[in-house]
């Protein structure tokens, strides 16, 4: 009877880790072409507490870029948002993605510090 009991115990544990597994959420994909000077893609809308992962191409810029998230007014290095960095520099036809990203609400800006951009605008809501 104890042996039954702690089998149907474990059999319940297990269906709510396996539950919660399943229901955990992946970080989104949000995919961004970088070119001679800018960004193709040049405003973001974001939602804050999800989990996103920043996939930059290098498209046709003749030199290594990276990728930088900042509060907006805020893009001192010590203020970077140090999980949106690439995992590495990426030359002319590469791509290269961050960590998980998960952001506040607020205003943020995006760009690129080696193949200096514009900063582009993240709301994230």
């Amino acid at each position: 009877m104890k042996k039954n009991r702690i089998s149907v115990l474990f059999l319940l544990a297990l269906g709510i880790l396996w539950t919660t597994a399943l229901n955990a959420q992946e970080p989104q994909k949000i995919s961004l072409v970088q070119t001679p000077g800018e960004f193709v893609q040049q405003e973001l809308k974001l939602e804050a507490g999800k989990s996103y992962v920043f996939e930059v191409e290098n498209s046709g810029v003749d030199r290594q870029v990276g990728f930088v998230i900042a509060p907006k007014g805020k893009t001192n290095k010590e203020n970077h948002v140090q999980s949106a960095y690439l995992f590495k520099t990426i030359g002319d036809g590469e791509k290269a993605a961050s960590k998980t990203v998960t952001l506040e609400k607020g205003e943020y800006v995006y760009f690129c510090p080696l193949n200096p951009t514009p900063q582009y605008k993240i709301v994230v809501e």
